[in-house]
């Protein structure tokens, strides 16, 4: 029997943070639950899709959109199921059997947010994502595992810049549960930004995309 999972991770210029990511991800091979690394890179610059190839990886290349790369990486997936990870994210000791017993069942799965430093200010930060994605909003930075067919049936990534995580989310409501196990996630631009300056500003933009604003638009206003 193959193995059931195809790891799609979209990546531009993160050779800094990519290496801890995939290393995670041995776990899951050692287990047979990888089938297969599918790096969607966005025209990184860097020795992002060298590393990605020494770790066995196949690339797909096209136009930076996180949402148009998680598209194109997932549509060339041949796995039962998707793992969808950012560079910066690293799965914790232990995701693997949690990952098997979910994969029981039907439903996408979402990993228990933790971020990598940050002390108090990213523990709060931390419950308040989980507390979302307990009420169906999970975001792409803990990791999204979902059957494929579902993920068709969802209508799949749209090809947006941004929230293109709360789109699939929206999607798929009903059909979200979390997974036991932890995703551990940069806290590097908390720690540039602010950290509550950075989460006010998630959480404008979230009400902006939910109140109607294009993700053209707030893309524009993110970079800035």
């Amino acid at each position: 029997m193959r193995a059931p999972i195809s790891v799609v991770i979209p990546t531009l210029n993160a050779a800094d943070t990519l290496p801890a990511c995939l290393a995670a991800l041995m776990e899951g091979l050692d287990a047979g639950l990888v089938r297969e690394l599918i790096i969607s890179d966005g025209g990184s610059t860097d020795a992002t899709c060298a590393i990605a190839q020494a770790w066995g990886g196949d690339i797909v290349a096209g136009p930076a959109s996180r949402g148009g790369q998680l598209q194109r990486g997932c549509a060339v997936a041949r796995g039962e199921w998707l793992l969808v990870l950012h560079a910066d994210t690293v799965l914790a000791e232990g995701w693997s059997a949690a990952a098997a017993k979910h994969l029981r069942g039907g439903d996408a799965g979402w990993f228990h947010l933790a971020f990598d430093e940050g002390g108090m200010p990213g523990r709060i930060v931390a419950s308040w994502a989980n507390l979302r994605s307990r009420l169906g909003l999970p975001y792409g930075d803990q990791g999204l595992l979902i059957p494929y067919a579902l993920y068709e049936a969802a209508g799949r990534y749209p090809d947006q810049p941004l929230m293109e995580d709360v789109a699939i989310a929206r999607a798929l409501r009903g059909n979200l549960k979390g997974i036991d196990a932890i995703a551990v996630t940069s806290a590097e631009k908390y720690r540039q930004q602010g950290w509550l300056r950075r989460g006010s500003r998630n959480l404008c933009m979230l009400l902006r995309y939910a109140a109607g604003a294009r993700p053209e638009v707030l893309v524009k206003s993110y970079r800035r």
